[in-house]
């Protein structure tokens, strides 16, 4: 299981908690690689993600956590989802489950959807209807619309989405806009190693049709501007990705 805790303001408009904490959400896939282009996605939105690869984890992961939403895959290694999902029912009635399904058959739907699932997603399914998909159950779960500046915080390092204004350690970093949604994404995943497939995929989008050794070059322009001078926030992990999280000599910020 893990999880995110980037410190982050809500966004106008944002979905969470009725304490304004994070929503939390359990992805349940026994693929590693797609929970974790999934599970990213959603972090992302500011939302608290876990991941949990078989059905005994993801029962494990809602008694502990107890998530707001949990996206469940059908086709698990130790049980099928509709036993987890009414395993689910028995720890939290009226937790919203949306079903991710490589089959589109319409008898499998209605089996979902009988056996008490919310919603489901049909594989393969694009990062933007999944994350639509669980906006809907949140608001119909009556979860609350924030309206406070949303910032992000990362040692000395302060990202405001409402105002695209950036800065570290009280000084101003002015950036162009890939720039930012670069640093935002990285913050987002603060102290998490994210892939270059993963950031092309949410900064450049799907249909991008260059080269990954764009993400190399709009790396180092943010080093320029962010790390230049100062002890370095964002650091290359050989053969793996990127990783940004606070300074060792940054004071936390507020």
């Amino acid at each position: 299981m893990g999880s995110t805790n980037t410190k982050t303001q809500a966004a106008a408009g944002q979905l969470v908690r009725s304490d304004g904490s994070a929503v939390r959400v359990l992805v349940v896939d026994d693929e590693p690689n797609l929970a974790e282009l999934l599970s990213a996605a959603l972090r992302y939105e500011g939302w608290d993600v876990a991941v949990a690869l078989t059905g005994n984890d993801a029962l494990k992961g809602a008694r502990e956590s107890r998530p707001d939403v949990v996206v469940l895959d059908v086709m698990l290694p130790d049980m099928d989802g509709l036993t987890v999902l009414r395993k689910l029912r028995e720890i939290d009635s009226n937790m919203p489950v949306l079903f991710l399904t490589a089959r589109d058959s319409v008898e499998d739907r209605i089996a979902g959807l009988t056996a008490g699932g919310d919603d489901y997603v049909t594989k393969p399914f694009s990062l933007e209807e999944v994350t639509a998909r669980i906006r809907g159950l949140l608001r119909r779960s009556g979860l609350e619309t924030a309206q406070p500046e949303s910032r992000i915080v990362v040692g000395d390092l302060i990202l405001n989405e409402d105002s695209h204004e950036v800065s570290r350690a009280g000084e101003e970093v002015r950036l162009t806009a890939t720039e930012f949604e670069l640093l935002r994404y990285l913050m987002r995943n603060e102290k998490r190693v994210v892939s270059k497939a993963q950031i092309l995929d949410r900064v450049w989008n799907y249909d991008f049709g260059g080269h990954a050794n764009i993400v190399e070059l709009y790396i180092s322009y943010l080093r320029r501007k962010i790390d230049a001078g100062r002890s370095p926030m964002i650091h290359t992990i050989r053969g793996v990705g990127y990783i940004l999280k606070p300074a060792a000599d940054a004071p936390t910020g507020q």
